[in-house]
């Protein structure tokens, strides 16, 4: 992805979709779904630069799987693609 690139701390994902069908077997309609707290990492910036001048590397990886805070983020949208950049410290955990 070359559209996008964030900078400093600042991390790109891409939510995975919301469950269409409930574990019961019922159909959610679209205004019905919540959003997942789930999503992949698609870009990373350079990370956290402390007063030294140097960086601190990410925890997270390119294509990671993770969950983070539900008010996590901005929402962005280019070239009709979703994505959330948010810090590193918004996110909660890594899906293995």
């Amino acid at each position: 992805m070359s559209k996008i690139k964030p900078v400093g701390e600042k991390i790109i994902l891409k939510r995975l979709e919301a469950e269409e069908v409930t574990k019961g077997g019922i159909v959610l309609p679209e205004s019905a779904k919540e959003k997942p707290k789930e999503g992949r990492v698609i870009e990373l910036g350079e990370g956290r630069l402390l007063d030294n001048g140097t960086r601190v590397p990410f925890t997270v990886a390119k294509d990671d799987r993770v969950i983070f805070s539900s008010y996590a983020g901005t929402e962005v949208k280019v070239d009709g693609e979703e994505y959330l950049i948010l810090s590193e410290d918004e996110i909660l955990a890594i899906v293995k």
